[in-house]
């Protein structure tokens, strides 16, 4: 009761949305700003900026024509939004951050690769040979969207909206601070060489040594970062 209060004091809009997210008042469209005003009791000047708050943390979606219309949950839009904001405050907020997602790869590295299919196994052996293309080709070119791909990809059947939201933020974030154009090319051969092994003990069922790996590859990054 504490929370919907708070919420209440914060934003009307929010609170309708989490009072109707479930049961009879449960529906993917949300009714007209000028209906929920009257129904409300608020201004639609004021529901329209808790609308757009809304929208920036992808609670909801709208289009002309369309109308307001409540999206499937993500986490990941509120990390991403504080946690590039921090970043820009104070760069020791990426290394945090850093920190937690390594801490959350490692906890469910066992529970994902458990739920991969033999599919998913290829994607990441695929995924491996198209950087290594670029590492080897000429020019050299930096397999950043591979990077991230493989490390989502690990973890995407996890069904987790949580460690997928903090991951995906994660990247973002990486990209914020300049690691997706990080040219050390010794760095980023030691790397994709981790990356390799990492998906062949994925593939091979040996998660003991896949998660030894992953560590150890953590620990390069973190070397680098913080040096």
């Amino acid at each position: 009761m504490e929370f919907m209060a708070s919420c209440k004091k914060s934003s009307d809009f929010l609170k309708y949305l989490i009072e109707t997210s479930s049961g009879e008042e449960a529906s993917e469209r949300i009714p007209p700003l000028a209906q929920l005003s009257g129904e409300l009791g608020v201004s639609v000047s004021r529901l329209r900026e808790q609308l757009a708050v809304a929208k920036a943390f992808g609670l909801v979606d709208v289009r002309s024509r369309v109308g307001i219309r409540r999206l499937e949950y993500s986490f990941a839009p509120a990390v991403q939004y504080s946690l590039l904001y921090a970043i820009k405050r104070n760069h020791k907020y990426f290394e945090d951050f850093l920190n937690l997602r390594c801490h959350v790869e490692n906890a469910y590295f066992a529970q994902a690769v458990a739920s991969l299919t033999p599919a998913d196994h290829q994607e990441l052996h695929k995924l491996v040979e198209d950087a290594w293309a670029k590492l080897e080709g000429r020019p050299i070119r930096i397999p950043y969207e591979e990077h991230r791909k493989l490390h989502l990809a690990i973890y995407r059947r996890l069904e987790n909206v949580f460690v997928t939201g903090i991951l995906e933020a994660y990247w973002d974030a990486y990209e914020s601070v300049g690691l997706n154009v990080f040219a050390d090319y010794e760095y980023l051969q030691k790397g994709w060489d981790y990356h390799q092994r990492l998906v062949e003990a994925i593939s091979q069922g040996d998660t003991e040594q896949g998660l030894r790996l992953l560590r150890e590859h953590f620990d390069l990054l973190i070397e680098l970062i913080i040096s």
